[in-house]
């Protein structure tokens, strides 16, 4: 699961393809542009990532009062500076110290430099009566690449679907507590939409109505009539975020399940998902599939969404065709997202 963390890290520097004055500091597969001069390589410094929202104090102190994102100018975004990705910050570690307490290589100094995650608010049709489920929903998040550069291996057999920018939506059944309608939030909560009168407008509950039959005769053939059993989707279209490829109402497609108990089960691979949920739904697009590369995956990240449409790609998932873990950060499944998509604007983030 993708976390939400600023950690240490011994930087590297690059010039700026574009700029005398500028250079990148280099994270793991991020690049912060920072001032020349500022940092030099195997400085340490703390990386903030994007969707913080920094306190006033940290803000001054690199001097970018008014510069950051949000109606509050504290909340840190992907830009492009003289034509190179900024994807964060970098807050420097003075003679072994942040804020008077020694840090080293990476140590978690998230709670220190007192940053929190951004959380957009929740549009009227995602919000619903809620009921909880706890230890019956999944916790799911995908890492970025760039966070992990070296966890797919150049030449083994991946698959690459478009990733679509919608609204995540579960569709669920466990023996406990039968039907789970969840969004991304009300999932790592514990919770679960009631599926009465009263959340039929909802945009998730709609989506189960239009898909419960499609969903059981994939429970039935999948897990049966006893084992927990969930398909997770996108839901795009007019309404849901600002991009909606051409649908003008809320549209689904599946790209990913799940058998058993939450934690003690196992995702579908590719293969599986595309043989035995491709006739009852419909799928993200597939951009590519054979071995993998890093060039490979760049190509495919950018360009146009494969869904027809003006609009521009989010980005690509990258997951191997036989399903691995890895011991650093579990289930190996990565995206990589596209740079026009970060910096577009009037972008929108509902969960």
């Amino acid at each position: 699961m993708a976390t939400f963390e600023s950690r240490i890290h011994a930087l590297r520097i690059e010039p700026h393809p574009n700029a005398d004055r500028l250079e990148l500091a280099a994270i793991g597969g991020y690049r912060c542009v920072v001032g020349k001069d500022s940092f030099t390589d195997g400085d340490l410094a703390a990386y903030i990532p994007e969707g913080a929202v920094c306190p006033d104090w940290l803000i001054a102190e690199l001097g970018l009062e008014g510069k950051l994102a949000g109606s509050r100018k504290n909340r840190v975004k992907a830009v492009k500076l003289r034509g190179a990705l900024s994807q964060g910050l970098v807050y420097p570690v003075r003679d072994g110290m942040i804020r008077g307490r020694p840090v080293a290589e990476g140590d978690t100094v998230t709670d220190l430099l007192e940053l929190v995650k951004y959380e957009p608010p929740i549009p009227i049709a995602m919000q619903g009566e809620v009921r909880p489920v706890h230890g019956a929903t999944l916790h799911y998040d995908i890492e970025n690449v760039k966070k992990y550069p070296d966890a797919l291996q150049e030449g083994e057999p991946v698959i690459i679907t478009e990733k679509l920018h919608g609204s995540w939506c579960c569709l669920g059944w466990h023996p406990d507590h039968g039907p789970i309608v969840t969004s991304k939030g009300m999932s790592d909560r514990g919770m679960a939409l009631i599926l009465n009168e009263a959340n039929d407008k909802n945009l998730y509950v709609r989506t189960w109505r239009a898909f419960e039959a499609a969903f059981e005769a994939a429970r039935t053939r999948l897990a049966g009539t006893e084992r927990p059993f969930y398909v997770l989707g996108e839901v795009y279209g007019r309404g849901v975020q600002d991009l909606h490829y051409d649908e003008p109402n809320p549209a689904f497609r599946v790209f990913d399940a799940y058998v058993g108990e939450p934690g003690r089960g196992r995702y579908l691979s590719a293969d599986e998902i595309e043989s035995s949920l491709g006739d009852l739904f419909p799928l993200v697009p597939v951009l590519y599939r054979g071995p993998f590369s890093t060039v490979l995956m760049l190509k495919q990240t950018d360009g146009a969404t494969a869904l027809g449409g003006r609009h521009v790609r989010e980005g690509a998932v990258v997951k191997p065709v036989t399903e691995r873990e890895s011991p650093e950060f579990g289930r190996v499944i990565l995206k990589s997202v596209s740079g026009d998509y970060l910096t577009r604007k009037g972008g929108t983030e509902y969960n």
